[in-house]
């Protein structure tokens, strides 16, 4: 295609919007939008496939993710050019309170954002889980002529992106899964916030995609629109291997002090922006869109988008009426409509880890969701996240349900986000808790954005026993309770266990953290037949006080340490004291219980309380109280069989009953 004045004059209307912003709230990143506007903007005009006016509710649409999220002015430029939600006034209020253009873009709160992004590599592993996801969808649900599921994750990234190593682990997984709809655009500029990148980054960019197996291709001026054009025509029509295009760019083109880490995260300053938009021959007002950029924006992208939308949906009616089951199935995946669940209760007199109990519920959710798929980092003989009765997610088979992340903890998080991000599943993962930390990044970024991916985290304390201190959370509890809007939920059996299954799997808008034993766990009385509301409260009585006598006293459990409690009450009960056991499985949703029923629980009037838990104390003294004690551990784990390292630390029945009479 012939690209002409209008063509640059809608490169300049991106990087003059982008500084004026940035200029607008004294504060941002122009370096990028100045320096790769050209290359977003052949991506947007001749092949991003998507639908301003409709958005999300295209699921067929492209997607295109800013993982070099600093560079939010030149995604806000675009999504007001491309006929977004996003008017100018928006963009004039880039930065400020309560707009629509914050920072960083942050999904579903500015129209046509795909994926929040801005801590480094993520958005790459972000782009991975998206393609991981058309490309499942596709094998799932695609017939002969009916190619309902058929679109490309495109991602652009900095040098920064791919010093991170998430970044490493999430290309090395896209070349092994062959995800040949996923293009990166490299903004090679060889600068990053301190200096120069050869003071830090000396990786051949070429040669390291090469050895994942990605295709490379190197476009030298990064303001060569037809350069350009050919690569991503290239890269498309390359299936069999995911695709870097390395686009050579100047950081802030055009600016006094263009190619220099001066431009990267600062605005250019009045007498800045005047020189930059002289060098772009720029003679408009501040914050202009010019009449023939509007209509070359709407006449390509808009038109485009809309017209392959209608033909999209005229292709779906079509196929609902051949294939009504696989429709209904497909619509109600992409609306996180759950169907009913049965799921087995776990009767006394049984004993089972969680992480086995777990598994058991995985099979039963796995046959009545259809949409549900996930795996692990190469600990799924331990997490017992595979579905025995279906197949691998690998090349040849992306129907597959079982995904093989590999020991890359962190990417599975960041990839899991993308999964969720794009729609139509419901998406898994597991390591062992310990391992927690390499995803805590990720994980934080699901609970801002929303998105309820489920986390299986097990040998989930010092019971792990022989691997020692090195693989026994700790503290890791703690850590996780203290981030927002995420679910940690640690069951004290089998039913609790299908409890939290089912409160995960329904969530629509929060990720949840399931938190279980290496080691059995016996059913307990009554979780039958209180589990499910106890779970759903957060906090329960799962073994109350002696009717007819004054409560003196509470215990407070999670997990395995239920057990150890209610063997301590009947322990005290022996010697005349009456005391209840509560199961805390979840303290987030506790505390977003009524006032009446945390009282109902845990009365404001009994002070004498104890908490149990194989992890650290900090956290507990909101439930306990500055009079009660805990019985946890605020060291490190030891290397012992399970068995000895609880009874050494303390986690008996006589240790615990002795805390109790000291309070």
């Amino acid at each position: 295609m012939t690209f002409d004045n209008t063509d640059q004059l809608a490169v300049n209307t991106i990087r003059t919007l982008s500084i004026d912003a940035i200029q607008k709230a004294n504060s941002g990143h122009p370096g990028l939008p100045m320096g790769a506007a050209p290359m977003a903007y052949v991506l947007w005009r001749n092949f991003l496939n998507v639908n301003p006016a409709t958005h999300r509710e295209w699921s067929n649409r492209d997607r295109f993710v800013l993982s070099a999220g600093h560079g939010s002015a030149m995604l806000y430029s675009l999504l007001h050019l491309a006929g977004y939600e996003l008017s100018i006034n928006d963009l004039k209020n880039f930065r400020q309170w309560n707009s629509k253009t914050p920072g960083h873009p942050e999904v579903d709160w500015t129209d046509g954002v795909e994926a929040t992004t801005g801590p480094l590599g993520q958005g790459i592993a972000n782009a991975v889980g998206l393609a991981m996801a058309e490309a499942h969808l596709a094998a799932t649900y695609n017939r002969p002529g009916y190619e309902i599921v058929d679109h490309y994750t495109y991602a652009l990234n900095g040098d920064g992106d791919l010093m991170e190593g998430v970044s490493q682990e999430a290309a090395s997984l896209a070349s092994q899964l062959k995800l040949g709809k996923l293009v990166l655009f490299y903004d090679s500029n060889d600068i990053s916030l301190d200096g120069p990148i050869s003071k830090s980054f000396p990786d051949d960019i070429k040669m390291r995609f090469e050895s994942y197996g990605w295709q490379h291709i190197l476009v030298t001026d990064g303001n060569d629109l037809a350069a350009i054009e050919a690569a991503i025509t290239a890269a498309k029509a390359n299936l069999d291997q995911p695709t870097i295009i390395e686009v050579k760019t100047i950081i802030g083109f055009g600016a006094e002090k263009q190619g220099t880490s001066g431009v990267h995260g600062a605005p250019l300053g009045a007498e800045g922006v005047a020189f930059a938009k002289k060098a772009y021959g720029w003679d408009y007002p501040e914050f202009t869109v010019p009449e023939e950029v509007a209509t070359r924006f709407k006449e390509t992208l808009g038109d485009r988008g809309e017209a392959l939308e209608m033909d999209w949906r005229k292709t779906f009616d079509a196929y609902a009426k051949v294939y009504p089951e696989l429709a209904k199935q497909y619509a109600d995946a992409f609306n996180n409509v759950t169907p009913e669940l049965e799921l087995a209760k776990y009767e006394l007199g049984t004993s089972a880890a969680s992480r086995v109990t777990s598994q058991e519920t995985i099979q039963q959710l796995s046959q009545q969701m259809p949409n549900l798929w996930g795996g692990s980092a190469d600990l799924s003989a331990s997490n017992n996240t595979m579905v025995k009765v279906e197949t691998d997610f690998e090349v040849g088979n992306y129907a597959g349900r079982n995904i093989w992340f590999g020991v890359r903890e962190f990417a599975m998080a960041a990839a899991m986000n993308g999964i969720a991000l794009h729609g139509g599943t419901r998406v898994y993962g597991g390591t062992f808790f310990v391992f927690s930390n390499y995803m805590l990044p990720a994980v934080r970024m699901a609970a801002l954005q929303e998105v309820p991916t489920v986390y299986v985290f097990t040998h989930d304390s010092i019971a792990v026993g022989e691997d020692g201190p090195t693989h026994e959370p700790v503290e890791q509890l703690a850590s996780v309770r203290a981030m927002p809007n995420l679910n940690v939920i640690r069951p004290a059996d089998g039913n609790e266990v299908i409890a939290a299954w089912r409160r995960a799997v329904t969530e629509t808008k929060r990720p949840t953290a399931l938190i279980l034993t290496r080691q059995n766990l016996p059913v307990l009385d009554n979780t039958a037949e209180l589990a499910e509301a106890g779970v759903n409260h957060g906090a329960y009585v799962i073994s109350p006080e002696e009717s007819g006598s004054d409560l003196e006293g509470i215990i407070i459990a999670t997990g395995s340490e239920v057990k150890l409690a209610i063997d301590t009450q009947a322990a005290l009960a022996a010697s005349g004291t009456n005391v209840r056991v509560v199961s805390m499985p979840a303290q987030n949703i506790f505390d977003e219980q009524s006032a009446e029923y945390q009282a109902e629980v845990l009365p404001l009037t009994v002070t004498k309380r104890l908490a149990i838990e194989a992890g650290t104390s900090f956290g507990w003294g909101k439930y306990v109280g500055l009079t009660g004690k805990t019985l946890t551990i605020d060291t490190w784990g030891a290397s012992a069989p399970g068995d000895k390292v609880f009874s050494e630390y303390g986690f008996t029945v006589d240790h615990a009953v002795k805390l109790y009479q000291e309070l």
